[in-house]
């Protein structure tokens, strides 16, 4: 785990050298003034004292408290640079490789766990890496120096804090191990707080509607609730820790004050003279002190540590689609070819989800898809830009099986409208340009005319360079869809797959965009999964699925006359249309009536 973690230091392992170095300056400062102080009041002591010695043992104390004070502030410095810097570095690492993630990882450990570890973990992770290069180097530092400085003023004295140590010691291990499961217990809990939140605002509008917001505001209460209430559980074993430290702080201190002074009156102070006395209880309180500050980092490190296996856990994790060692820059065609194809979500899953697919289409022909819900439409296009690899069988785009092609070039000539459309933050402009980043304006409003986008768009003020709010929000559903087509042409794909991408859109403009396609880009394969049997009825082939399996293929006429399937579908939308267009004609003319 330490060893994946110190990957992200990097450029700031400089920074995370010297904090350490100027810590252990700062303590050595520290432990020599209670020794240069019990020296001047030694020499106090004395019969005739040497006031100029006393005056220059004097100033050597403030000088090394000064250069206390300046190691402190460096070290202090440095430290909020490395630990920062750890923490920028590591939120790019865990930001970069979620971006290559397969859509098989990002299912394993869902959007809501992983913006908690990019948050809330790395931030204590900075938390506890600040500690401990700063306060670990601090703290054992102090206690040899103190526990040495001690046993060079009185051997017995330092026996005595030597066998304090190790019962705190025990102490606090005993208090981080029954802490440790529950802190460990509570990040799970933050991931379905952060679930909770993520999926209310992102159906803000549904809540509203349907007037759901006290029913929301109860969910999230019983989710902080439990984080509260896993939270407390832990704080209380970790609160004994304080009172438990200062109790045997001076338990100790009284012991070492009254055993000091039993000392110097039965030897007569040859054993311990009184001016230890000060130096003692100074380097007793110091040693005190650092077990304190020790728990407290325990306590972090204890919280941090959860954070931390979350952490590498997403660190290391690989990929379930890796590019091959010799990919293939070029899709010669957009030829498919689906053989013995089968294709399962997990490996433990009982059924597949796709089973026994065997299908060719040639280059430029427009295929429909039709389907019920779960018979595996997306999970069947999706599997030809290697967003989900096969379980068995296998893929082939342009001759060549999809694994042999480097992702990129795939997934450029495999472009894929996903059912769920999303739009950025941003112009229109710079959302299309997604699709080809150096696309001029011209070649921009040439994809919007294919997908019926430029009627709106040239009616908005600033055309193009209208503002799109996060998630496409200050636009409509069928707007939404005709931006993410367009952006989707501008690659020039050899297959564009439209993934129930015109369900918002009126039949009208369907038909456009469909006319367009045909006779602007013949040449490309378009694979068109739709609802509406009048969206796919001039392919070139349809395919019925049922439960993952292929039903039936062939043209409109074939299929109107073989496949039950499509029979139903089409009828039922046909009795549909004609009931809405009867209802049309009286609605008319009750209004001629009327008139």
């Amino acid at each position: 785990m330490i060893k994946v973690l110190k990957r992200s230091i990097r450029e700031y392992k400089t920074a995370s050298i010297l904090t350490p170095l100027f810590v252990a300056l700062e303590v050595v400062m520290e432990c020599l003034i209670p020794l240069f102080m019990s020296y001047i009041l030694g020499k106090a002591q004395e019969e005739t004292p040497d006031t100029t010695l006393i005056i220059i043992l004097s100033l050597v104390i403030l000088v090394l408290g000064f250069f206390s004070l300046t190691f402190g502030v460096l070290s202090g410095k440095f430290g909020a640079i490395a630990a920062a810097g750890f923490a920028k570095n590591l939120r790019r690492d865990l930001f970069f490789k979620s971006q290559d993630f397969s859509f098989e990882n990002i299912d394993r450990f869902s959007s809501a766990s992983l913006v908690t570890r990019m948050t809330t973990d790395v931030s204590n992770i900075q938390m506890a890496y600040g500690m401990i290069i700063r306060i670990t180097v601090r703290v054992p530092l102090m206690m040899i120096f103190s526990i040495t400085l001690t046993f060079i003023m009185s051997i017995k004295i330092g026996i005595i804090y030597l066998c304090i140590v190790p019962i705190l010691g025990l102490i606090l291990f005993i208090i981080i191990k029954c802490a440790m499961p529950l802190f460990d217990k509570v990040f799970h809990k933050y991931d379905a707080l952060n679930a909770s939140i993520e999926e209310n605002i992102k159906g803000i509008r549904v809540v509203k509607t349907y007037v759901r917001e006290d029913y929301e505001k109860s969910k999230f209460q019983k989710s902080a609730e439990d984080v509260r209430h896993d939270f407390v559980k832990a704080e209380r074993i970790v609160a004994w820790n304080q009172p438990v430290m200062v109790f045997f702080m001076y338990l100790s201190l009284t012991v070492v004050s009254f055993f000091s002074a039993y000392l110097i009156i039965t030897t007569n102070k040859t054993e311990l003279g009184i001016q230890n006395i000060s130096a003692i209880i100074t380097y007793g309180t110091q040693i005190l002190m650092s077990l304190m500050m020790l728990s407290m980092i325990f306590v972090m490190i204890s919280l941090s540590i959860s954070s931390m296996h979350r952490v590498v856990e997403v660190l290391n994790e690989e990929s379930t689609i890796q590019n091959p060692e010799n990919p293939i820059y070029e899709v010669e065609d957009g030829s498919i070819e689906f053989k013995n194809v089968s294709f399962k979500y997990s490996k433990d899953a009982e059924k597949f989800a796709l089973a026994d697919v065997n299908l060719t289409i040639q280059s430029g022909q427009t295929i429909g898809i039709l389907g019920g819900t779960g018979s595996s439409k997306t999970t069947f296009v999706n599997l030809l830009s290697r967003l989900y690899d096969t379980t068995e069988g296998e893929v082939l785009v342009g001759g060549r099986n999809v694994k042999d092609y480097d992702l990129k070039t795939l997934r450029d000539q495999v472009a894929v409208v996903l059912q769920k459309n999303v739009l950025f933050s941003g112009t229109i402009l710079e959302n299309l340009r997604w699709g080809n980043e150096h696309a001029t304006v011209d070649e921009v409003k040439e994809a919007c005319k294919l997908s019926c986008a430029d009627e709106f768009v040239e009616q908005f003020p600033e055309k193009y360079d209208t503002y799109i709010e996060q998630g496409g929000t200050n636009v409509s559903g069928g707007q939404k869809q005709r931006l993410c087509i367009a952006r989707a042409l501008l690659k020039k794909p050899k297959i564009l797959i439209l993934d129930d991408s015109t369900s918002a859109v009126d039949t009208k403009t369907d038909a456009m965009i469909r006319k367009a396609f045909k006779e602007n880009i013949p040449n490309t394969t378009k694979i068109i999964i739709a609802q509406r049997v009048s969206s796919i009825e001039e392919a070139d082939q349809i395919i019925v699925l049922d439960g993952g399996r292929i039903h039936g293929i062939g043209t409109h006429e074939e299929l109107i006359q073989s496949n039950a399937i499509y029979q139903e579908v089409y009828s039922l939308q046909n009795k549909k249309e004609e009931e809405d267009n009867e209802e049309e004609k009286n609605s008319i003319k009750n209004i001629s009536s009327h008139s």
